[in-house]
């Protein structure tokens, strides 16, 4: 019988997917990922974590009691440093420690980056591929076509964002992290209401990631966080091309209260609306914000239309 590797649909999975799924496809090992995210999932998650955990944490460790039952193993990766210098938020530092304590029935199998101690992500790779008894030559390859695979869905994206450019549409920019954008429960909701009014919606993480480091520059030369500087970056670069930005983000996160707050302080020229997503947030209130935001972007472009004219 195949082997089933679980992933949840959380946190890493909505920058990796492409690259997880298509490694285990190249190796001919089955992928379960689980349900989308819902009030269920969020529940389960609520009763695992401690009180301080941020929702998209909390989510997280209900879609892997979502996976236990289903799968041989569930991927939970450690990263540390991703990119030179920098370090990624301490949620991720700590997935597989938290996911082992917390549960006594499931096997995990991990893989750790850190470029601190010279483990990139490739090497990680091949050791994720020894420990299930992968030969090191077809690791290596499932692992080059797979990585192959993100670049072109990245560039793909990043194409479609410049695209947007074009729509004469009001043009709002949702900044923040992946997992919090494009999560069924978290982001979505956002998504479609703005779908629905007819906003061209241009996303933080699709940015060129040639420009994160000139680009998040120009609003701080020491962040550290290397996700944060990709949505900084963003703000930065599209602040001029779009009619509004939303910050959206997941109580309490650390790194985003204070990457925010730079935001709010530098970014002075363009309407900004930030959303704190909690489990206690309503729909409601979420919509009213956005019809009043969607209200004074349109007042706005009016005012600089009949100017033009």
């Amino acid at each position: 019988m195949k082997l089933k590797i679980g992933i949840p649909k959380a946190l890493l999975y909505y920058y990796y997917k492409d690259l997880w799924i298509n490694f285990f496809k190249y190796l001919n090992i089955d992928v379960i990922e689980s349900i989308s995210s819902n009030k269920q999932i969020l529940s389960d998650g609520e009763n695992l974590a401690h009180d301080e955990a941020c929702l998209s944490l909390k989510l997280f460790l209900g879609h892997v009691k979502n996976l236990k039952d289903k799968c041989d193993l569930i991927l939970i990766p450690r990263l540390y440093s991703i990119t030179k210098n920098e370090s990624v938020c301490t949620n991720f530092n700590c997935l597989y420690d938290l996911v082992n304590n917390t549960f006594d029935d499931i096997n995990i199998l991990n893989y750790n980056v850190d470029l601190t101690a010279s483990e990139g992500e490739l090497l990680s790779f091949l050791k994720l591929g020894k420990t299930l008894g992968i030969s090191y030559i077809n690791t290596y390859k499932a692992y080059k076509f797979a990585h192959q695979k993100m670049l072109e869905k990245r560039l793909k994206n990043e194409n479609n964002q410049q695209l947007k450019l074009a729509s004469n549409n009001l043009k709002i920019l949702l900044a923040g992290h992946p997992y919090n954008l494009y999560d069924e429960f978290l982001g979505k909701p956002i998504i479609d209401f703005l779908k629905e009014n007819n906003v061209t919606i241009l996303y933080s993480n699709c940015i060129n990631h040639n420009l994160i480091e000139s680009e998040c520059y120009k609003i701080s030369t020491d962040i550290h966080w290397t996700h944060n500087k990709e949505v900084m970056a963003s703000i930065n670069y599209y602040q001029d091309k779009v009619d509004g930005i939303i910050l959206i983000s997941a109580f309490p996160c650390g790194p985003d209260s204070l990457a925010n707050e730079l935001v709010k302080r530098k970014v002075k020229n363009i309407p900004i609306l930030t959303l704190i997503l909690e489990s206690l947030n309503s729909d409601v209130g979420i919509i009213t914000r956005l019809e009043s935001f969607l209200d004074i972007l349109n007042q706005k472009k009016e005012i600089i239309n009949e100017k033009s004219n």
